[in-house]
């Protein structure tokens, strides 16, 4: 790899663009890089590294760094820009870290994401060498954007790692003299680092992670063996035959733990079966005696229990016996009430009239209560009363027009009150429910309404309400009707009524229309006072219409260049995932062509290993050999283990060759998709997807309102028209309302005479009330209390009729179920569930009383009685204690059983455990020996080497070789490196030791007791041979371009002159090598210098070449 030109803006401490040309620095094959401290040397390297890798070197990378340079103008972007050749491509790659930039619309920075570009010279001539300018004829062209697709494509060019880089091509001194004297573990982490020896590492994980798993199941195994012997303890319990064999306690993973849990289980069973043996013969002996005791105990509650029953009967019969006298009273009770069963219709009639009666009688109160409320009926009725011709009252003269009821008769008020005296009598009362007594309230209020009816006249100066209150039904229905006369002879007065408000009403239309005529005459005048600067307006809104018309054509001729910009934005971004996934399918055919072609080479080769076979084979005797000519074999070449013959590498080849076309199609495909994906971005013009849509957008936003303003014309041109429609309609309008207000006045006047005679003649109608209305509403009211109140009269008067017929009813069945009263017949009434009470009481004691003789009489019963009395409790004590002795030994029967067959069944299930714990625990030793080999612990590895240590050791020693080389002529011979397994002491680990040997001595010793300058000289040639190394691990990529950062101020002179003579050997191998450094001397030696000056405004940069120095 090679570096052609660098250029930086607003990195580090670079504010400004500054361009570096590698070409020209390269040309001595030599050159300085320096400035003072903090100028930007560092950043320098740190931009190549940044345009490689997207990172900057080592720690700098982290702390939160911040690659823009704070020097940078708000609207410059952080870009570094570096072109480099790698293998036989010249590429050129473009990086902008993630930045803050000022918004492009409002104020404020907002933060653009990271971009990247990677770009490939193509020169026009197939000729043109892709290392020399690229400003000759050629173009360069688009590789991609992604920043995934681009690290990708740089790990494959570089074939290498950050680290890896940093290390390699910008040599840090200071860290190789620190690797100098560092101890082992902190070589190994950087060397595993570089030479990517993770896998063998992951190997030694695997094989202690394979080693645990297998310890954890044979544990786990050892556990499970140790719990089931644990069971099979208990399961056993403590017992004689077991004291001589503990249970076993070895620990989980000890050999010989499953054949001493077996040995234990077999004595454990031999125990349990004897004792098993032992118990059952205990329990058929407890058995026979149990049956005895139980027989003896079950004669002895027997009669026992028949002299309780003897006794109890004896005892019940007495109690009955004095009970007697209390059934027969009771038997007498349910008699009587048997016979008022007949007197209870009777009794619930007469309850219900009583009932009916106190309601009629409340809702005729509440009737006559209303009316005597009513202001003026009273009146009212007095003077119907004196109108209502009778034969001693002569009738009362016709009312007068005007008046609610006949003011005057032909009786004087003495003589009326006097009429409606007789109803005013006392009401009679009795209590509800209570029997026939005095005559009632109805047989009262009946011989008061007879005196009214019969004409007998109450006292001058007596309550007038009380005629309403006393009078019957038929006298309040003549009233009623009276009214209702009176209320039909004001129909003609309600018309007439009804009329007048309608003149009122429709000389208030009048009225309303004269107003909203002179109001639609001053708004018509003042709208057509308005008419110029109306059509006016509507002229300038037309002329605006047309304006949005041209707008409209403008924006609508760039909406179609946007859609396709936004079309091939995202085209560009759905053909970035499609590139993406060529570009794994073109790595996955890579490695597939590349492993094919190994196998046919590895098979190529193994062939030609037995090719001597194969020749051999087709050998005959008598016949001369293909190779030698000879005709006698007598010792023709055998086919090896594994021999390739001819089939299988032409198998391989095809195999190869397929591979390689679907390579070839999957670059193609890639490289079709890239160029579509380039074609997309440069129709894009670069803008984001998002950007666009949102531009797209506001432009069909702003189409769509100048096309709603132009679409506005029309209705623009419409309202004009309507507006000189409407001015032509206001003018006639305003005409007609001044025809119409000339008729009107005529009509009003037609309708005021009209409207004073009919309030004249309703004056004389409505009398005192306010309208005919009112009047008639109240006539309308009073007739129909009046009716109510006759209602509920004629109700009261059937009602007490009917109480009096349930009082003759009731009276009568008394008698007739031989009661002397019907309160009799009512106390002996009973309800039917004392009745059924009684019944079962009377019931119940006949039963007892049958039951007890019945025991009596019972001959078991009797001889029981006449037996010596019966002890159950000791003959229970009896059998109780041999049910115990039997159940104690059917228990130990029972636990013997079990404890036999759990310890069978565990004693099986360990010897299965046992039987497949022994294949994991031949792996598991397997695995243990392998694992603590590759850890370094196992007694095997002589020198306690790790496996990747191991492959570290012989990686370190290729450097130790190569480094060795430069360190002999830079130290005059002195100086050789060495690697060195030996031990480090104690039970230290060995293998990455690292010794110098001294040729002025013969000694070898350690790196850490060289000098300064020594160190670096040794630490310069480890960096180079380092380089050599990496380089060709990583597959022979070809570094022509190296940095030295520090470490030649330690030198002295000769020493310097040793090392430039070393960095001169590189260069004559067209290697361009750059030191970073302060020593003057240096800017002596050599010519060609990059100077990095730092100042207020910035760093910058300055070149300076040889032949200018």
């Amino acid at each position: 790899m090679r570096l052609h030109r660098l250029a930086v803006t607003a990195f580090g401490p670079f504010g400004a663009t500054q361009g570096i040309d590698f070409d020209e620095l390269s040309a001595a094959g030599l050159f300085l890089l320096h400035g003072p401290t903090g100028a930007g040397k560092t950043s320098v390297l740190d931009a190549v590294c940044y345009a490689l890798y997207g990172q900057v070197p080592g720690a700098r990378q982290g702390n939160g760094l911040s690659l823009r340079s704070d020097h940078a103008e708000p609207l410059t972007p952080t870009e570094v820009v570096l072109e480099f050749t790698a293998g036989e491509r010249r590429l050129e790659i473009t990086r902008r870290p993630e930045q803050p930039r000022p918004k492009k619309r409002g104020t404020g920075m907002t933060r653009e994401k990271a971009q990247t570009l990677l770009r490939e010279y193509a020169p026009a001539a197939a000729s043109a060498s892709v290392s020399g300018s690229a400003s000759g004829p050629g173009q360069w062209k688009a590789l991609s954007r992604s920043h995934q697709e681009i690290g990708e494509e740089m790990g494959q060019l570089l074939g290498m790692s950050r680290e890896q880089f940093c290390q390699v091509v910008l040599l840090p001194q200071g860290d190789f003299a620190r690797f100098l004297r560092a101890d082992e573990l902190a070589r190994g982490k950087l060397l595993g680092k570089l030479f990517d020896t993770g896998r063998f590492a992951a190997v030694e994980e695997r094989l202690a992670e394979l080693r645990r798993a297998a310890e954890k199941r044979v544990a786990t195994g050892d556990e499970r063996l140790l719990a089931l012997a644990h069971r099979m303890g208990q399961a056993a319990g403590r017992t004689t035959e077991l004291d001589g064999h503990p249970l076993p306690e070895p620990t989980p993973g000890e050999p010989g733990l499953a054949d001493a849990v077996l040995e234990w289980a077999a004595v454990a069973r031999t125990g349990a079966r004897e004792r098993r043996d032992i118990a059952l013969s205990a329990v058929r002996a407890a058995e026979a005696a149990h049956d005895a005791a139980q027989r003896a105990a079950d004669a002895t509650r027997e009669r026992a229990e028949l002299q309780r029953r003897h006794a109890e009967a004896r005892r019940r019969a007495d109690d009955l016996e004095r009970q007697r006298p209390d059934h027969d009273r009771l038997r007498e009770l349910l008699e009587r009430a048997r016979a008022a069963d007949a007197v209870v219709p009777a009794l619930d009639l007469r309850t219900a009239a009583a009932r009916d009666h106190d309601t009629a009688e409340t809702t005729e109160r509440q009737a006559r209560a209303r009316l005597t409320a009513e202001p003026g009926l009273a009146a009212s009725a007095l003077a119907v009363i004196a109108d209502i011709p009778d034969q001693r009252t002569p009738a009362a003269p016709a009312t007068s027009p005007g008046t609610s009821l006949p003011a005057q008769g032909t009786a004087t008020p003495d003589e009326t009150t006097r009429h409606a005296r007789g109803a005013a009598v006392a009401h009679g009362g009795h209590g509800r429910g209570a029997w026939p007594g005095p005559a009632s309230s109805g047989e009262a209020r009946a011989s008061g309404r007879e005196a009214v009816a019969s004409g007998e006249r109450a006292p001058y100066g007596s309550d007038a309400s009380a005629v309403l209150g006393e009078a019957d039904a038929e006298w309040l229905g003549r009233v009623e009707r009276r009214v209702r006369e009176e209320l039909g002879a004001l129909g003609a007065a309600r018309r007439g009524e009804a009329r007048a408000e309608a003149v009122v009403g429709e000389i208030g239309a009048l009225d309303g229309e004269a107003r909203a005529d002179d109001e639609a005459i001053e708004e018509a005048a003042e709208w057509l006072a308005g008419w110029e600067e109306t059509h006016r307006a509507h002229q300038r809104r037309i002329e605006a219409a047309q304006e949005a018309v041209n707008q409209a054509e403008q924006l609508g001729g760039r909406i179609e260049p946007a859609e396709r910009r936004l079309e091939a934005a995202r085209r560009r971004d759905r053909l970035a995932g499609q590139e993406r996934e060529a570009r794994d399918e073109l790595l996955r055919a890579r490695e597939g062509a590349a492993a094919a072609r190994q196998h046919w080479l590895d098979l190529k080769e193994a062939r030609l290993r037995g090719i001597a076979a194969e020749l051999a084979a087709g050998l005959r005797e008598g016949e001369p050999c293909a190779v030698c000519g000879a005709t006698e074999h007598p010792g023709p070449a055998r086919p090896g283990a594994g021999h390739v013959d001819r089939t299988a590498e032409e198998t391989a080849l095809a195999d190869y060759q397929r591979a390689e076309e679907v390579r070839e199609e999957a670059e193609r495909t890639r490289n079709a998709l890239r160029e579509a994906h380039a074609g997309a971005e440069a129709t894009a013009e670069g803008e984001d997807a998002a950007e666009l849509d949102r531009a797209l957008a506001e432009l069909r936003a702003a189409y769509a309102e100048a096309r709603d303003a132009a679409a506005d014309g029309h209705a623009a041109r419409a309202a004009l028209d309507r507006a000189e429609g409407e001015h032509a309609r206001r003018t006639a309008q305003r005409q007609e309302a001044e025809r119409r207000a000339a008729a009107r006045t005529s009509r009003r006047e037609t309708l005021a005479r009209e409207r004073a005679a009919l309030l004249a003649e309703l004056e004389r109608a409505r009398g005192a009330d306010a309208t005919v209305a009112e009047r008639a509403a109240r006539l309308e009211r009073q007739a129909g209390l009046l009716a109510h109140a006759a209602e509920a009269a004629r109700a009261a008067d059937a009602a007490a009729t009917r109480l009096k017929e349930a009082d003759a009813r009731l009276a009568d069945a008394a008698y007739r179920a031989g009661f002397a009263t019907p309160e009799q017949a009512a106390e002996a009434v009973l309800p039917p569930d004392r009745q059924r009470e009684a019944r079962r009481r009377l019931d119940a004691w006949q039963t007892e009383s049958a039951a007890a003789g019945a025991e009596l009489s019972d001959a078991r019963v009797l001889a029981a009685a006449q037996a010596p009395p019966a002890d159950p409790v000791a003959a229970q004590t009896a059998a109780d204690a041999a049910t115990r002795a039997l159940r104690e030994v059917s228990a130990a029967d029972a636990a013997a059983r079990t404890r036999c067959e759990d310890l069978d069944a565990l004693s099986a299930q360990a010897v299965a455990d046992a039987r497949r714990l022994a294949p994991l625990r031949a792996e598991h030793d397997r695995i243990a020996r392998l694992a603590s080999l590759a850890a370094g612990t196992s007694t095997d590895n002589e020198r306690r080497m790790r496996l990747e240590a191991y492959v570290l050791a012989a990686r370190l020693e290729q450097v130790a070789a190569a480094a060795s080389a430069r360190l002999r002529h830079m130290s005059s011979g002195r100086y050789t490196l060495v690697h060195s397994d030996a031990r480090s002491g104690g039970r230290g680990r060995s293998g990455l030791g690292l010794h110098v040997i001294d040729a002025w001595t013969g000694s070898e010793r350690d790196t850490a007791t060289l000098s300064g300058g020594e160190t670096f000289s040794a630490s310069l040639a480890l960096a180079l041979g380092l380089a050599d190394v990496v380089t060709d691990e990583a597959g022979g990529v070809r570094l022509d371009t190296l940095f030295i950062d520090e470490g030649f101020g330690s030198l002295d002179e000769q020493t310097l002159d040793e090392v430039m003579d070393v960095l001169d050997s590189l260069r004559e191998r067209d290697r361009t090598v750059g030191i970073v450094s302060h020593v003057a001397d240096l800017r002596r030696r050599i010519p060609a210098q990059l100077e990095v000056v730092k100042g207020r405004e910035g760093s910058a940069v300055r070149h300076r070449t040889a032949a200018a120095h």
